[in-house]
């Protein structure tokens, strides 16, 4: 397209009434532009701003300039300038809406440094306007809180959309087509007209571009623009996935011609520049299914009891140059994402699978931390080289497992070098874990499930991963040398660094985490103490309370972002941490050896504060998307495993309470769902928010987190993501004082929250929900 038609149809579109402030970007994937084009786009913008014909708003949002602005009817310039109802005031809060199943929803705020002074903002079902999950929105605070005590108010503003692309399900009615959205994102259908041009039949699954978003005063609208196969079918689960949070596809030609000519450059010599590390013995240690390689291990015995363990990681760096066609890729995917049936790599396979991976009896270029601990673990001496090795064996998780159950028929299998090379790794991993948790580091026991595929892409079985000491073995060594890398960085030469950060819970998530930990009858101090939580984790391990515990603690806690911000790990009780140890899926660990490269070259890095807060508010969101498209596909794998299985019988646990019903998590298939309180045995219940407890008038009809139960699958919902269990029986009565608000069902004690009455027939006439 030429540079004068583009910004013709730029200028004309920002500046038409139905135009809602967005982001370059976001205009160029609705003009459908190709790369080039898309990088004029925003030169054009730039260009256009700095003459006046167009602004930026908050959050760099495109708008119409304010001369233009000026001349539109009132109307047309509601959407993008201050009107009396939508003008920021005191009362106003931006952040991010999350959306319940139930229609009402929550505005995220973008947070201070003190959490406690922007709680989320509760808004009503008819208060959210035509917001959608994850959109960045401005509210407006009402005056009076809930009856819950929360802060609420009303959207009054869209700034930005997280998207105008869904995945759904297609339909007819009469004439007309209609998709229905997948997950909750909206309650009703929305139209696409006549869907006959794209082929579309009844139960495909489809891509759609929003044209209006629905609200409850309007019907949403949509256009078709992919038809990915009818639902259930191999394969289209995981395209489902792919669209819906529009994870990267195939990589440009460029980027693989640039690969490609990365292979024909590497000599594999051992220039002057180099440490060769090829006569010490090294070994990976990965799972089963791994297909790139991109840590070793190497451990030398030292004299008074001290270690020298080497952390070689593979010297992506080498291979993709700053700025290059491969290097502008792997930022804009900014990780791998690992799907149940296939791996959306961040760099293309000839350099993930290939030239970077280290691969067993193959000269590998690294990046090397070797650090010497003493006989207690504790670091004594650090240093950083540009290396090269060649990895004596290739171990899985499971094969150090069985070795350190039995070591003896190993013997015969391995070199004694690396028979002895294992051992003292066990040795020395397991000293610098208990140092670790000694000083307070917080390890949560949060399951992780592993779904077994057939050959279609079926689900045939799934499994919870087990933490064992082969994975701790790596994970000791990857998080000393990625402490070591950091504090190198940022002490001894006081550079701003992409640090990995957790921001401690706020002292009244923590003051309600204990409160709910006592109601359940578990004696604990304060959970404001580190240690207090430690205690608590260790006390439930094998209790059937654990699970809930710990996904309870995670949910006060804050999430680990990529930051140059000095404020440490909470979780590692860490002051200096950063990613270094797997840059061939992460992009924040190849910014870090790209410093450790200037540094190992005599140039000072770049380390601009600015720069760095913006590529890690990328990398985080990038990383997020794919924790929770790799969450969302496993689910869905799932419950289209068991569509055909209602009626099923099984045992689970109860890990939630809430005031519709209880949260289960099947032991059969490790997969959570709702046991709706009209399921449960026919009785007045009341919600104990304090302990999570439903309770009603006739004995044995108590239910509280970590009782044992029978249940059978009701109904199985993929699209809406959604199980449904009935409960059979309680399976495990449960004899604790447990501590809670109500001295009786119906009376409320003195001084304490009500309690919410939920009556069974009540609540048959509601539709329900996960």
């Amino acid at each position: 397209m030429s540079e004068i038609s583009l910004q013709q149809r730029l200028l004309d579109y920002v500046h038409s009434p139905e135009y809602v402030p967005a982001k370059p970007s976001v205009i160029a994937r609705r003009f459908d532009l190709d790369p080039d084009d898309r990088q004029l786009l925003k030169r054009l913008v730039k260009q256009l701003v700095q003459k006046g014909k167009l602004g930026f708003g908050p959050n760099h949002l495109v708008i119409p300039s304010a001369d233009k602005a000026k001349t539109k009817p009132t109307a047309d310039i509601a959407i993008n300038q201050p009107t009396a109802e939508t003008s920021p005031n005191k009362n106003d809060v931006i952040g991010v809406f999350r959306k319940a199943n139930a229609g009402f929803g929550f505005v995220v705020p973008q947070r201070g440094a003190d959490p406690k002074e922007q709680p989320d903002v509760f808004v009503p079902a008819d208060k959210i306007r035509d917001a959608a999950e994850g959109d960045t929105v401005r509210a407006r605070l009402s005056l009076r809180r809930d009856r819950q005590g929360r802060s609420s108010g009303e959207i009054v503003e869209i700034l930005q959309r997280r998207t105008n692309r869904f995945v759904g399900s297609y339909l007819e009615r009469g004439t007309s087509g209609y998709v229905q959205i997948d997950g909750a994102v909206f309650e009703q259908e929305v139209w696409v007209g006549d869907a006959g041009a794209k082929n579309c039949r009844v139960g495909d699954k489809v891509v759609v571009e929003m044209v209006h978003f629905p609200s409850t005063h309007r019907t949403g609208e949509a256009v078709i623009l992919e038809v990915l196969g009818g639902r259930g079918r191999p394969g289209v689960d995981t395209l489902t996935i792919i669209h819906q949070y529009q994870l990267p596809g195939d990589f440009p030609e460029e980027v693989l011609d640039d690969a490609r000519k990365q292979a024909g450059l590497f000599d594999g010599a051992i220039g002057h520049q180099r440490t060769d590390f090829t006569k010490d013995t090294v070994v990976t240690i990965d799972p089963l299914e791994a297909r790139d390689f991109d840590d070793a291990i190497s451990l030398t015995r030292l004299e008074k009891g001290h270690w020298r363990l080497g952390v070689h990681i593979a010297d992506v760096s080498h291979f993709v140059p700053y700025n290059s066609p491969l290097d502008i890729e792997a930022k804009k995917r900014g990780t791998s994402v690992y799907l149940p049936d296939r791996v959306i790599p961040m760099l293309p396979e000839t350099i993930s699978n290939n030239l970077a991976s280290l691969q067993p009896d193959r000269l590998r270029y690294t990046m090397s931390m070797v650090i010497e601990f003493d006989s207690e673990g504790r670091q004594v001496a650090t240093d950083w080289h540009r290396g090269a090795i060649r990895s004596a064996h290739r171990f899985t998780y499971e094969d150090i497992d069985d070795y350190l159950l039995n070591e003896k028929p190993w013997k015969s299998k391995l070199s004694p070098q690396v028979f002895e090379l294992v051992r003292d790794m066990h040795t020395l991993a397991m000293i610098l874990r208990r140092r670790r948790l000694d000083r307070g580091a917080i390890e949560l026991h949060l399951p992780e499930v592993k779904i077994d595929l057939d050959d279609d892409g079926r689900v045939s079985g799934a499994t919870i991963r087990k933490n064992t000491e082969s994975h701790q073995m790596i994970e000791e060594f990857m998080l000393s040398a990625n402490e070591a890398v950091a504090r190198k960085l940022a002490v001894d030469h006081s550079f701003n660094v992409l640090r990995r950060i957790h921001e401690p819970p706020s002292p009244l998530k923590l003051r309600q985490l204990t409160e709910f930990v006592q109601a359940l009858g578990l004696q604990c101090e304060s959970l404001e103490s580190r240690f207090e939580i430690k205690r608590l984790i260790e006390q439930t391990m094998d209790r059937p309370e654990s699970a809930a515990i710990n996904v309870t603690v995670l949910r006060s806690m804050q999430k680990a972002i990529y930051s140059p911000r000095d404020i440490g790990h909470y979780a590692l009780n860490s002051d200096y941490y950063c990613h270094f140890t797997s840059p061939i899926r992460r992009y924040p660990d190849l910014v870090i050896h790209r410093m450790v490269g200037d540094m190992l070259d005599g140039r000072r890095p770049v380390d601009d504060f600015q720069h760095l807060t913006q590529l890690g508010n990328q990398c985080s969101e990038l990383e997020q998307r794919a924790e929770r498209a790799e969450r969302d596909l496993v689910r869905l794998k799932l419950l289209n495993y068991l569509a055909d299985k209602v009626g099923m019988e099984m045992s689970a646990v109860i890990t939630g309470v809430e005031a519709v019903g209880l949260f289960a998590l099947c032991q059969t298939f490790p997969i959570d769902g709702l046991i709706p309180v009209g399921a449960l045995p026919r009785d007045r219940y009341y919600f104990d928010r304090t302990s999570r407890s439903l309770t009603g008038h006739k004995a044995g009809n108590t239910f509280r987190i970590g009782d044992r139960v029978s249940v059978r699958i009701a109904m199985v919902d993929p699209d809406r993501r959604e199980l449904e269990l009935e409960l059979i029986a309680k399976t495990t009565p449960r004899h604790r004082a447990a501590k809670t608000s109500r001295e009786r069902p119906g009376k409320k004690a003195k001084g304490k929250p009500s309690h919410r009455e939920i009556s069974k027939s009540s609540r048959k006439k509601k539709k329900r929900r996960l």
